[in-house]
């Protein structure tokens, strides 16, 4: 069983998608503190005159997990959707995947950070980029260890016979603390992503999957599965 587990974030890049895409099991680790100034309320999309920042309102408190991270003001919803617009409505793939979003900002209200970034990454992940990796909650398996022994005991309790991890990573975990248990590990490689036309130059690898959606379409998993 190949795992990864990495907390939730708003409309990830594509190295995201990437690191599901080469595993069996993903799990998102929600029930970790929240971060503020990080990836997990926001990412960024190209503007006209560079990168553009959508953020979701979610206060500045670090006094909570990340699965407790509520959003109490719905006017974000509107102004992301017409961001989206405005910039986006040329792209060549704009109108196949416009209905999913107008959908997704326009059809609900999201009231928790958590439950909206999981159903973006996994409806995405799926629907348009066919990948069939399982997903789980770290709350599933009710954790107690902390930092590189927290990582430990989740990868036991899903059976995980190899660890992919991303390079952040690297500050905490190392192969002595997985092979004990029998587990490998291995550091997922961001680089060497092919480039496509943004419509825009230069171009910008460190954007939101949208990005690549809505200009390679149907093409789009060349540019995101390394």
């Amino acid at each position: 069983m190949r795992v990864a587990i990495l907390q939730s974030n708003y409309l990830p890049w594509k190295g995201y998608f990437d690191i599901i895409s080469k595993v069996d099991l993903f799990v998102f680790h929600d029930d970790l503190q929240y971060t503020k100034g990080d990836w997990r309320n926001r990412n960024r999309v190209r503007g006209p005159n560079g990168l553009v920042w959508l953020t979701i309102p979610c206060g500045t408190s670090e006094k909570r997990l990340i699965c407790e991270v509520e959003i109490m003001d719905s006017a974000w919803q509107q102004k992301h959707w017409n961001l989206l617009n405005q910039y986006y409505k040329k792209a060549p793939y704009w109108s196949n995947y416009r209905g999913f979003f107008e959908s997704f900002y326009l059809g609900n209200v999201w009231n928790n950070l958590s439950e909206l970034n999981q159903h973006l990454i996994k409806e995405i992940a799926t629907q348009f980029l066919g990948i069939t990796t399982q997903f789980e909650d770290s709350r599933n398996y009710s954790l107690t260890g902390k930092k590189a022994g927290r990582v430990v005991e989740l990868l036991k309790k899903t059976n995980a016979s190899t660890y992919l991890s991303g390079p952040a990573a690297k500050s905490y975990l190392s192969e002595k603390d997985l092979l004990p248990h029998g587990i490998q590990l291995e550091w997922m490689d961001y680089s060497n992503y092919p480039e496509y036309d943004q419509g825009i130059s230069p171009f910008m690898h460190e954007v939101s999957i949208i990005d690549v959606l809505f200009n390679t379409g149907p093409n789009m998993r060349k540019f995101v599965i390394s």
